[in-house]
């Protein structure tokens, strides 16, 4: 990811951050955390002692990650968890963790990554493979999909903390004004945004994610899916970006900034600056994550507070509504050289459980990862609007099953973003962008 600040609640919108640009290259190693003491017990996930390092970047707001561990030590109070917070910038957090476990550092023990992690971790051993560990009982409570997710050729290796998901957030109030209905189509959401231009209503109609970096990828898999694109074959060994649907996608994307129902500054905006032009009241739609409920709430930090609504994105005319939304998150990872890898796995399975689960969900308004507790919480009245809409969304992975997954999506962004700000023809940014992401596929860079 790029550089992101997460001030209070809107701190973790850098969560899908570009990753660097080859899943080999490792950056300057940071120093490792402070020592631990030993366990005695035999890695099963039920020691009950121990001192390991939890390496978490910000999660939403302020303290979720110090509530979560007093709660965990609470529980074991003989087990003291360590906070190591890791770079906001996803990239930079990334690369140091990588430096320092494939320099043989034993810390930090658990390590929180991003969802597109497992394939790079698991294939050059930088992460335990947990299902070696815990049982296929553990892996079934969790929300379809996302255990496959966290596969690379049959093991599991991370451990689902909290999902996010892309939503569309909207100003209820300009559209009641305007007589508008909530848009189920990109082309129908791109006239309702130039209307409420054109009739001095707002500043801007749209805001989303149109920087070259990761949240760009995320954002066109969710327009490219629901023109009926795929971006690889099944075997991760052809790229198919120079396609009908494709160059339909991208000439749209470009057509949002051109026509005006965009500002041309999307595509230097990230999330953070998305989030902040539709909080100040400056756009009528936006495309975010699950947090920008909560943040669009908070009266010190939105001006917006009781005139947003959420829905499921939009899907393409002549294609079936919802459209689809990119999963994004956060698991739970165990550097292979730790040397308390019980209380490692007793911290990771407390952090699954439903207290947890509970707390992120109810208390931050993360999507929980375990399927009880997200069905329990979105049936009650008081849930927040997104974890509501989440079940009525259509969801699509990022092509993350390969390791040079970082390279094909830095093949994705770059070229989409020079279509997107006129440096090139969308044909010329899609036929380079299928040519290097076809390098990236067969090892190259």
């Amino acid at each position: 990811m790029e550089s992101k600040k997460r001030v209070r609640k809107s701190n973790r919108v850098r969560l899908l951050a570009a990753v660097v640009a080859s899943s080999s290259i490792i950056l300057a190693a940071c120093g490792s955390s402070s020592t631990t003491k030993s366990s005695s017990t035999s890695p099963s996930g039920s020691a009950t002692s121990g001192t390991i390092t939890w390496w978490a970047s910000p999660i939403a707001q302020v303290g979720v990650r110090q509530t979560l561990i007093n709660a965990f030590e609470k529980a074991y109070p003989k087990i003291h968890v360590k906070l190591v917070s890791a770079p906001t910038n996803t990239g930079t957090n990334r690369s140091q963790v990588v430096a320092q476990i494939s320099g043989g550092s034993s810390t930090p023990d658990v390590f929180m990554g991003d969802v597109i992690w497992p394939a790079q971790f698991g294939a050059h051993g930088l992460a335990v493979p947990l299902s070696n560990y815990l049982p296929s009982s553990y892996w079934a409570k969790f929300a379809p999909g996302l255990v496959s997710g966290a596969k690379y050729k049959g093991k599991i290796y991370g451990s689902p903390l909290f999902e996010d998901q892309g939503f569309l957030y909207y100003r209820k109030d300009l559209l009641a004004q305007a007589h508008l209905p909530v848009p189920k189509t990109w082309e129908q959401l791109k006239q309702e945004a130039l209307t409420l231009v054109h009739d001095h209503l707002v500043k801007y109609g749209f805001v989303w994610q149109g920087n070259s970096y990761e949240g760009l990828t995320c954002d066109f898999m969710e327009y490219f899916t629901s023109a009926g694109g795929k971006v690889t074959n099944a075997s991760y060994t052809k790229a198919y970006l120079d396609s009908p649907q494709a160059i339909r996608t991208v000439s749209f994307m470009r057509s949002l900034i051109t026509s005006g129902a965009s500002p041309a500054a999307v595509t230097t905006m990230e999330e953070p600056q998305a989030m902040s032009t539709f909080n100040a009241g400056d756009a009528a739609f936006l495309r975010n994550w699950d947090y920008a409920w909560s943040n669009s709430q908070t009266p010190s930090d939105s001006k917006v507070v009781g005139k947003v609504g959420v829905a499921p994105l939009p899907t393409f005319s002549g294609h079936s509504y919802p459209g689809y939304s990119t999963i994004g998150g956060w698991n739970l990872y165990i550097n292979p050289h730790s040397k308390h890898i019980a209380t490692d796995l007793t911290f990771i399975k407390w952090m699954s459980s439903v207290q947890a689960q509970t707390i992120l969900g109810k208390k931050y308004s993360e999507i929980p990862t375990v399927q009880s507790v997200r069905t329990s919480i979105a049936a009650e009245a008081s849930a927040p609007p997104p974890e509501k809409v989440a079940a009525k969304t259509r969801l699509i992975a990022r092509p993350a099953g390969t390791p040079n997954y970082p390279a094909l999506s830095t093949a994705i962004y770059t070229n989409i973003n020079a279509a997107l700000n006129g440096s090139t023809s969308v044909k010329s940014a899609l036929a380079a962008a299928e040519s290097q992401a076809n390098t990236a596929l067969s090892g190259g860079l």
